[in-house]
Order: C-alpha cells, then structure tokens, then sequence
C-alpha cells in the first residue's frame, strides 16, 4: 500500500469514527457498504466505531454495526471493550444489547435460561451475500479471480488436507483444502456432470481503499475486495485424477464422523455447501414435469426447460433448495433428575442418544416433540421448551433441539423405531 492510499484508508477511519460518535447511522451503513472491511478497524487509540457508538449511547449506531458482524470482544488501550464503555457511560439499552449473543436484550416473558447458542454446522466464515447470486456478470468475473477460493466435492464428501502435528506429536489438523481457479479449471472444462456453487464472500475482506473513496459506486472494470469461495462438485473420475495431482489430499468420508473433525467455521461452509450439492444430487429433473432444469442464481435456483411448465408461473418451492425441520429432544423426566436416551441398532455399543424425529406437515415444533417421544418410547410429554437449532447437512436437516417435561414414565419401545431406550440419572450422562 503506498502513502497516499494508507492516508486515504486514514481518512475513512477517521470519517467512520465520526459517524459512529455523532449517531449518524445512515452515512455510517453507507461507506460500510462499499468498505466492509472498516468495520472493526481502530484508531491510535485502540477504539473502534462500535466503541464510540457505545460512548454517546447511540443505539441505532450499535445496531447497525452488529448487524454488518463487528467484533464486539476487542479491547481498545484501556482493555475495554464497547460493552465496558456503555456500562461505564450508564447506557444501559446498549449495554443490554452487547451483552447478548444476538438480538439485543431478552423479552421478559422469556425465562434466564433461554440463550442463543452457536452450534457445530451453525458458524461459518462467509458472508452469503445472496444479492451477489443474480449477478451474473459478477459471478463470472469472481469465478476466474486469483483471489477467489474453491472448496472441491466428490460424492459429497469434501476435499481436505492436513496440518502440523507434526512437532510435539500433536494430532494433525484435518483442513479444507483451498483451492484456487488455475487448480480447478481443468476438471471445470472437463466436468460436464459437475456443479459450481456460490457460498459466499470471506468475512473478513482484503480491502482496496481507494474503491469507496468518497462513496462513489464501483466502475465495472474496478476491484472490489471481496474474496469469493465456490463449491464444486466433480465426478468420480475427475476426483481421482485430481488426487493423483495433490497427494497431500483426500475426499473426507463417511460424513459421520469424519465432518466433526473439521474447525466449526469451516464445518459451517461444509454444511452450506453439501446440503445445496445434495439438492442437486437428488434433483435432476424437474420436480413438478420431470423436465431437463438449468442451475441458476449461483446454484440456488433450478428452473424448468419445459416452457409450459406450472413452476414458472410465480415463485414455487420446488426450484430452490429444501431444507427438513427436524426435532431432537432431551426429555425430562417428571422428577428432574432423570432424562430419556434411545438407541438405534445402527448405533455403536453403548451408544445412547436424545431421541429426535421429522416435523410433519401441518405440525407444530411442540407437537411434534411430543408425538415422536410417544411413537418411539412411549412416553406422554408436557411442557415442551425450544432451545437452539443445528444445521444438519445429513443431506440437509435444520435440528430442533427442545427440551422436554414427561408426565409418564413406563417406557414402551417402538421395535421399529430404536433397539433401547432408557432413563438415565444426571451422573449417568
């Protein structure tokens, strides 16, 4: 970076930080529009604009940042964080609302319990930016880009690599393999049965700071900054010609367990990536016509060749990727201290797991806790409390995690539904 443009980088700093301090949430989303890659960038003095938001007590300005996906964990060179501040200014509102995970300060009518939690598949390191995927210019430029990044697929399983554990005898890392376009052209231009997805853009963005300079909009020949990542799924054959290229290499299967051992941000670009791939695995052919479709929107749309085709009049469920809501439960039992656990003829010796089950149509989340842990074990249930949800590319489950009060106790197993189930004590589990 040469000095006229860390002066120009400067100078948007500043001009951030002074949005931030006066309130000025409109003129603050617009230049983090075009520079995303500002938001967590501080001062001499170790501040951040989340930070001099939290001093005036400028809620819409903290709002703003968190939903743009600031870092509120940094510390300025008085070790405080912007929550630190808000409190130490008395503004309890936005102090509330950084001390929350997501969503601001808990509903009343909530109980203390009741906390958003980050799940394995649920983190990720990529914004989706789904208003990228009807840009096809955009797309086909990104796709040829020396920044952008292609994790590869073969039968879904992805493609992964390992580091260190070497020196300390540490167990390896089981990484994705990055990849760049001059590694995956050839099985591109030969891969006539593959399929490119779209994930998204990294997070954190390489920044050209001249691009946004003064809010102008972007030229078509001008960069950016954003680093794009696609998904590509190869055949059989490609993907064993490109192992013998990159020995270091394998396709990383079964997915259970071998996706646990990925990190949990890179866990979560699997699971995007794998639940849109089986999408298309499993839907070839027009669902509504049994018609040839084309791939659409970065890989997030299937439409119809038939031209008389009813899913192309108005928007139908049928083109886009399906997601099945799934409950899995921990259920209590009435005396508090007792808790069902089942167990699959599938499953590993010894192996108990919480019992869980496929939301039919029509049916609530509540409902549907209670008539699974019926129809598996027996077992009548109350009170039924949501908890937290999973991504589940398994190919592609949202599980409901609900905890759940029994009001019987006499376990009857459904032979065709699990091998065991049982109630366990607290120290059992």
């Amino acid at each position: 970076m040469t000095d006229f443009e860390k002066n120009v980088f400067q100078d948007m700093i500043s001009q951030m930080h002074n949005f931030a301090a006066v309130g000025d949430a409109d003129k603050l989303k617009a230049l983090l529009s075009h520079s995303p890659s500002l938001i967590n960038a501080s001062g001499d003095n170790g501040w951040t604009a989340l930070m001099y938001g939290a001093r005036n007590g400028h809620l819409e300005v903290v709002q703003v940042l968190l939903e743009e996906g600031c870092d509120r964990s940094i510390v300025n060179k008085s070790r405080q964080t912007a929550l630190d501040i808000a409190k130490f200014w008395g503004y309890k509102h936005i102090a509330d609302l950084l001390a929350n995970v997501k969503g601001g300060q808990r509903p009343n009518f909530l109980s203390n319990e009741v906390t958003e939690y980050a799940n394995y598949f649920g983190l990720t390191l990529l914004n989706r930016r789904s208003d990228k995927r009807t840009d096809s210019k955009w797309l086909s430029k990104k796709q040829s880009h020396p920044t952008t990044v292609y994790i590869l697929f073969s039968n879904l399983s992805p493609l992964v690599t390992l580091s260190g554990g070497i020196e300390g005898f540490q167990q390896p890392e089981v990484k994705l393999r990055r990849l760049s376009h001059k590694d995956v052209k050839q099985c591109m231009n030969q891969n006539e049965e593959g399929t490119l997805i779209f994930l998204g853009v990294e997070l954190q963005f390489h920044m050209n700071p001249l691009a946004a300079c003064n809010g102008r909009v972007l030229q078509e020949d001008e960069e950016d900054g954003l680093v794009a990542w696609f998904a590509l799924s190869v055949d059989s054959s490609s993907a064993e010609e490109f192992k013998q290229k990159h020995e270091d290499c394998y396709f990383l299967h079964p997915p259970m367990p071998a996706l646990l051992q990925l990190s949990e941000r890179e866990a979560g670009v699997v699971a995007q990536a794998r639940s849109v791939l089986a999408w298309h695995n499993r839907y070839r052919f027009c669902p509504t016509c049994g018609s040839a479709t084309k791939i659409e929107e970065g890989g997030y749309k299937k439409t119809c060749l038939k031209e008389d085709c009813p899913s192309l009049q108005g928007i139908h469920n049928t083109s886009y990727p399906r997601v099945d809501p799934v409950v899995i439960m921990q259920v209590i039992h009435p005396d508090g201290n007792h808790c069902l656990l089942g167990r699959q003829k599938r499953f590993p010796p010894g192996m108990f797991t919480c019992l869980a089950g496929f939301v039919e149509p029509g049916e609530t989340i509540e409902d549907a806790v209670r008539r699974e842990v019926e129809e598996e074990a027996g077992i009548k249930v109350g009170h039924v409390q949501y908890i937290s949800c999973q991504p589940w590319p398994m190919p592609s489950s949202l599980m409901i995690g609900c905890l759940a009060v029994a009001v019987s106790t006499e376990i009857k197993v459904d032979k065709n539904e699990m091998e065991d189930a049982r109630w366990f004590t607290r120290e059992q589990v």
